[in-house]
């Protein structure tokens, strides 16, 4: 009986794991797009991007804040436990020789004594202090340039998402991609490894009948392991780059992807040299462009501090006095209030804020020479990808022509063979020159989707 509980409580628990894991596991059938949208959504580094511009958001809204009035409220309640007291002069003794002296009662010579001192307090055991301050902010220079510079803070955050984005997205494409011509050179192994074996077979036959000799067969063998062999190491790398597209698109290793699209030659060509380009389609023109606008900002910003800061204030306050707690009647309010201005006027700061300035105009000098720089570097990778571009297109065009060529010669090959005027030997090594010409075809095509990605990019439109 034991066991059978043993069993059922194992089968269960199976059913609970294969149930979880179905549920967990999630299946993605994804065109490239789609894909680089998924990315979008998952990717951390994206997420961290778009939470940034909220937080640019929430300091906007701060530096409004400080335009707004600032209402301010204090209270206090105090109990003395021992009244302070000061000393004082005790004159009524001193008071009556004076007024003697002066009905001249007594002479004139007479010293009047020194009065005497005693402890006197002018303060109630109960003190209570209840008010509340509006000031409001007429000018203040750096407040004022934080409102101008709100809109071009919460750009550069955004443009910081979209050079993320291409980031995201280059990786995703070239990912893709790289699996699509693995799978499909995956294929013509496959093919391969099938057209061997029957060779492998006809080889047998012919031993046996002695018209071919073991040291064929053994060739043949040899060459059939070293496909084999390849084609495991091709499986474990499309393994690989499933793995790491998974990563590059923020998705668990436990879910499933299907690409949904195919690639050929043609698809690496369209559109492929459009020169149509303007530095501000660049994502890091953009945000270097926004960068700069904030350093003019803080150069007016040191400006403007040589002008006086105004603002205005309205307060009140009650005072409440007593020999008991503040709810007795007997508590004595005393109320004041104020309105005022407050005016600070610079006068000197021992040349402080010119050399601030100064300093923030060698800032942004340094600002437009690196967006001269960044210029030059978009010229060179426009440069570089355009002729990499063009010479991974002629090599594919070639490596086209060579796999065709390649696959006549086996046809013609076998044909020979199969008539009896031809060796399996021939019909081997042209089988391998096609293998050859298919593995550089597909080294060519993905040079040339890689290059493709790069050229791009470097226009900014890689959608």
């Amino acid at each position: 009986m034991s066991k059978q509980i043993q069993l059922r409580w194992m089968f269960t628990l199976l059913f609970l794991a294969i149930v979880h894991f179905s549920f967990a596991q999630k299946k993605y059938e994804l065109t490239v797009k789609e894909a680089v949208e998924l990315a979008f959504d998952n990717v951390t580094a994206v997420k961290n991007a778009a939470l940034d511009i909220q937080i640019q958001q929430a300091q906007n809204n701060e530096i409004t804040g400080q335009a707004l009035p600032q209402v301010s409220g204090t209270a206090s309640l105090n109990r003395y436990l021992q009244l302070p007291k000061i000393l004082f002069p005790d004159a009524s003794e001193a008071g009556i020789y004076s007024v003697l002296k002066n009905e001249k009662l007594i002479p004139q010579n007479t010293k009047i004594p020194d009065p005497k001192l005693q402890a006197i307090s002018f303060f109630q055991p109960w003190n209570t202090s209840i008010g509340g301050t509006l000031s409001q902010l007429l000018f203040q220079p750096d407040v004022f340039v934080g409102l101008q510079a709100r809109q071009t803070a919460l750009n550069l955050s955004k443009a910081n998402l979209e050079l993320i984005k291409e980031g995201v997205k280059d990786s995703a494409y070239r990912r893709y991609y790289a699996i699509l011509i693995a799978q499909k050179q995956s294929e013509f192994l496959d093919s391969g490894i099938k057209r061997l074996q029957k060779l492998y077979h006809d080889d047998s036959i012919m031993l046996v009948n002695g018209f071919a000799e073991k040291l064929d067969l053994d060739k043949v063998q040899v060459q059939l392991t070293n496909l084999q062999t390849s084609q495991s190491v091709l499986n474990n790398s499309v393994k690989l780059a499933y793995a790491g597209l998974k990563y590059a698109l923020g998705i668990s290793q436990n879910d499933s992807v299907i690409l949904k699209e195919s690639l050929t030659n043609e698809d690496v060509k369209r559109n492929v040299l459009d020169d149509n380009f303007r530095y501000e389609d660049r994502k890091e023109i953009q945000a270097i462009g926004y960068s700069r606008r904030l350093q003019e900002l803080n150069v007016k910003r040191y400006k403007l501090e040589y002008i006086p800061t105004l603002s205005a204030m309205l307060s009140y306050t009650a005072q409440g006095q007593g020999q008991n707690f503040i709810t007795d009647k007997s508590t004595f309010w005393l109320k004041n209030s104020l309105i005022g201005l407050n005016l600070s006027v610079p006068i000197f700061d021992g040349f402080q804020r010119k050399y601030k300035i100064q300093q923030e105009k060698f800032n942004l000098r340094k600002v437009d020479n690196n967006i001269e720089n960044l210029k030059q570097v978009i010229d060179l990778q426009q440069t570089a990808s355009k002729e990499s571009l063009k010479n991974a297109l002629l090599n594919l065009d070639a490596q086209q022509r060579n796999v065709q060529l390649a696959e006549n010669v086996y046809n013609t090959t076998k044909k020979k063979f199969e008539a009896g005027i031809g060796s399996s030997f021939e019909v081997l090594q042209a089988d391998t020159d096609w293998q050859t010409a298919q593995s550089n075809y597909f080294n060519g095509l993905y040079n040339a989707i890689v290059a493709k990605i790069s050229y791009q990019s470097s226009l900014g439109k890689l959608n």
